[in-house]
């Protein structure tokens, strides 16, 4: 099946991360589905027109701008792979434009709010699951890693005299990010007691479930989702907006807009710069609260 062989070249040869080779793999099943049931078409005599159709569908259905984006792009990537094997005799691709997406704001959640969780002994105890929560949050907050990253990380990626960690993020490209002294401390205590369980943990993996295996996305996604309502009203409450007020907290304090960059990892500098704005938007507020002619 072509779309297993082009899944398999994203793992192999691309080295995508196994969630992304999954979105790719859920957004072309769905196209495969609409492709049988509207035209009857194999996936190989697609043209520019069913394209547009399946994508028209998806607006109509409220499907989200970004969501239909990202459909479009798995396709393109897709389509180029064919074209590039002979697979296809023209590419449905090259005249399809994305629908235009608004420009959205990281969301992130305040320091204050953040310390209050973390340390005002409220939401914590000493229990194994609950020590491991609130490494997960500190961690995600303390590193800014990526979800995928901080499931693959071991604890022979940290480095405690040094006060690093090493992360192997997209496309397998390996990066240092500096630790505090209190979420090495943490990761200390998190480790001696992991180890008091008795886990039978080979893989080495540094946060496991309260049974010892490595944890998933859904326990994450569970851990942060559940703490952050305790200090956050937002709708949005996952892994990666502890990205992004990682970020944000070291912009507004002064961080170098490159070195940001490097430690979380991206590829250009133009996808750290949206960060700029959150702190453009943080000097507004604070000048019509101070300013007299604001």
């Amino acid at each position: 099946m072509i779309i297993a062989q082009f899944l398999t070249y994203l793992q192999h040869e691309k080295r995508y991360s196994p969630h992304t080779i999954q979105s790719y793999k859920t957004d072309l099943l769905q196209f495969s589905e609409y492709m049988q049931q509207t035209f009857e078409l194999p996936l190989t005599e697609v043209g520019y027109v069913h394209v547009r159709n399946f994508m028209v569908t998806l607006l109509e259905e409220h499907v989200s701008e970004n969501s239909v984006g990202r459909k479009l792009s798995t396709l393109r990537s897709f389509y180029k792979h064919l074209s590039r094997e002979g697979l296809i005799p023209v590419n449905p691709m090259t005249l399809v434009k994305a629908p235009k997406v608004p420009k959205r704001l990281p969301v992130f959640v305040d320091d204050q709010k953040l310390d209050v969780l973390l340390d005002s002994g409220e939401f914590f105890d000493d229990t194994f699951p609950s020590v491991r929560d609130k490494l997960v949050i500190e961690t995600l907050f303390g590193t800014g890693m990526r979800l995928a990253e901080l499931l693959s990380l071991k604890e022979s990626d940290i480095d405690f005299y040094g006060a690093t960690v090493r992360v192997l993020g997209k496309r397998n490209k390996e990066r240092i990010i500096p630790i505090g002294k209190v979420l090495g401390d943490q990761l200390k205590a998190y480790i001696d007691l992991k180890t008091l369980q008795n886990f039978n943990n080979k893989t080495g993996v540094l946060i496991v479930t309260d049974k010892g295996a490595p944890a998933y996305t859904k326990l994450i996604y569970r851990i942060v989702t559940s703490y952050l309502t305790n200090v956050s009203t937002q709708d949005k409450k996952s892994p990666h907006v502890l990205r992004h007020s990682y970020a944000t907290s070291l912009l507004n304090r002064g961080a170098d807009l490159n070195a940001i960059k490097e430690l979380l990892g991206h590829a250009s500098l133009a996808a750290t710069q949206v960060y700029t704005h959150n702190s453009v938007e943080r000097l507004k507020s604070i000048y019509k609260q101070a300013h007299p002619k604001a």
